[in-house]
């Protein structure tokens, strides 16, 4: 078994993978031609979106993000925090912490995408191999 992809429910799929695309640099690796799923490219897990609207229809009725009551969130991972930090706060990212350096060997910094998820940007642990 395969952890394949992590879906968000968004209320604008286009809108959303142009804000990561822009905001971490990630490749869109597809839109459906309604506009209700895209995925992006990020390694071999993918970061996919789907409609509000699409999941009612579906019997489903997710919930909207508390930022600040998050139930999870999503940490990605760069040797430069303050710069991927600046990048996302200028494609309009919320900043919830700025960089700082933890007492574990890493830096973190906090943001929420313009739907209100919880984003960790992260340095890798001092001392601990990340698979590339």
């Amino acid at each position: 078994m395969i952890f394949r992809y992590t879906i968000f429910y968004v209320d604008n799929v286009p809108e959303t993978l142009d804000f990561f695309e822009r905001a971490f640099g990630f490749a869109r690796g597809f839109l459906h031609e309604g506009g209700d799923y895209g995925e992006l490219v990020t390694g071999e897990t993918k970061l996919a979106f789907s409609s509000t609207a699409l999941m009612r229809q579906l019997g489903k009725s997710p919930s909207a993000p508390q930022p600040d009551k998050p139930s999870f969130e999503i940490a990605l991972e760069t040797d430069d925090v303050t710069g991927a930090l600046a990048q996302a706060l200028k494609a309009g990212a919320a900043l919830v912490q700025d960089a700082r350096d933890e007492p574990w060997g890493q830096t973190t910094a906090y943001v929420t995408d313009p739907n209100g998820y919880l984003i960790e940007i992260c340095s890798p642990v001092s001392g601990a191999s990340s698979p590339a």
